[in-house]
């Protein structure tokens, strides 16, 4: 009893710890493509030179004492500006509270918001919202999605589980699987949301939508990010998003998040934040207001970022389809956001060339990495059934060249197995 129950019941991420065995085994020299962990190699994937410059700067500037507790008036200020923008939605700076990335946001809304056994909806396969709702002291009301529905929950799914929630946790385009919610799909959870907190009496706790978007400006072809109070303006009573430089910007050692939503639950999330430590560096803060109101260097930064990103992406999935068609049991589905494609695996049960039957989705897992030499993550990470054969792969650490040679090592892997 050296520990409390709630440090006890968590646990470390295994996509770290799968990631670190990854670099650890490159850096004896063997080769490996990791393309498991949802971060960018810089040497491919830089943060825009504009904002770099602006870094400098700040320090040279010397913006290095503390950066008050909602974050830098000027970098709120052009958030609220790129929503406006890119959403159509219009929140004031006073509804936008900074942080050091999204974690902290995400923890301190829940902590903002949930009681002890409260219970909280999301879809699995989904990021870490398993730890959130632990960490919170809460009870987890998860929906397994489908494929059919590009692993997003609908709201048929959700409705039985309304009327003694307290949040629901989303996230498009969602992290593992790089695909998006649709129009219909958002409004039809939204009004679910509007009809259960209009049918709450007077008293009683909200409902409330934690919307993840840090991956909203990253979509392709005709997928589209829709923002739920664009769609039902209601909805910002009882909706709270999170975002930040780390994917759109590949500024993931930034550590900026920004979080925006009704003006006293961002007050409370700010309380936490401070008393947690959690502001982001001064000089990042004045570097990223001073970029994102530079409209063109962000809009030209964004449309080369996405462009190289589908590059890959479309290369992978275009891999993985020419597998299938020669007979592989394999399978992705189309990029639309996000740095990640959804791929199958459906080799349980098949023989290796040393006669071992790959009885568990485990060893299929363990197969690829040994075989193939590649490093992906199973959607049982991500709270999915052990059962599902999906998996998520992610392109920001990974060259233009490198797909090919990917494919190819996948191919002589699922050559070397039989019925």
């Amino acid at each position: 009893m050296r520990i409390a129950k709630m440090a006890d019941g968590i646990q470390t991420s295994p996509i770290i710890t799968l990631a670190a065995e990854i670099n650890e085994r490159i850096q004896r020299g063997e080769k490996f493509y990791n393309l498991t962990i949802g971060d960018f190699k810089p040497q491919i994937f830089s943060i825009p030179e504009a904002l770099k410059t602006e870094i400098y700067k700040a320090y040279e500037e010397k913006q290095t004492n503390y950066p008050g507790a909602f974050g830098m008036p000027s970098l709120r200020k052009a958030i609220s500006q790129l929503l406006l923008r890119y959403s159509d939605v219009n929140y004031d700076p006073n509804d936008i509270l900074i942080a050091s990335g999204g974690r902290p946001l995400i923890y301190s809304f829940y902590r903002t918001i949930i009681d002890r056994g409260d219970k909280v909806i999301y879809p699995v396969p989904s990021w870490n919202n398993h730890y959130y709702t632990h960490l919170s002291d809460a009870e987890s009301i998860l929906l397994e999605t489908t494929p059919e529905n590009n692993f997003m929950p609908t709201a048929a799914e959700i409705k039985p589980h309304l009327s003694d929630a307290t949040l629901i946790a989303l996230c498009s385009p969602l992290n593992p699987t790089g695909t998006v919610m649709g129009k219909t799909a958002l409004e039809e959870i939204c009004d679910l949301v509007l009809e259960e907190n209009q049918n709450r009496g007077p008293g009683k706790k909200p409902l409330y939508v934690m919307f993840d978007q840090i991956y909203w400006l990253i979509t392709f072809g005709e997928s589209r990010h829709y923002n739920a109070v664009a769609l039902r303006p209601e909805m910002q009573d009882y909706a709270v998003f999170v975002d930040g430089a780390s994917k759109a910007f590949c500024g993931t050692g930034l550590r900026l998040g920004w979080a925006f939503g009704p003006q006293d639950i961002m007050k409370k999330m700010r309380t936490i934040v401070a008393h947690i430590g959690a502001w982001a560096p001064k000089p990042e803060q004045v570097a990223t207001g001073k970029f994102l109101a530079d409209h063109a260097s962000v809009e030209s930064y964004l449309n080369n970022f996405r462009n190289e990103v589908q590059q890959r992406l479309d290369g992978f999935y275009e891999g993985f389809i020419a597998l299938k068609n020669k007979g592989y049991s394999v399978s992705a589905i189309e990029p639309q956001g996000a740095i990640y494609l959804t791929v199958q695996l459906d080799l349980r049960g098949k023989k290796t060339a040393s006669n071992e039957r790959l009885n568990s989705n485990h060893a299929v897992h363990r197969y690829i990495l040994e075989e193939a030499k590649v490093g992906l993550v199973p959607f049982h990470y991500f709270g999915a059934s052990e059962e599902s054969n999906w998996y998520r792969l992610s392109v920001g650490t990974c060259s233009l060249e490198e797909v090919p040679e990917i494919i190819a090592s996948l191919e002589k892997a699922l050559s070397g197995l039989e019925d």
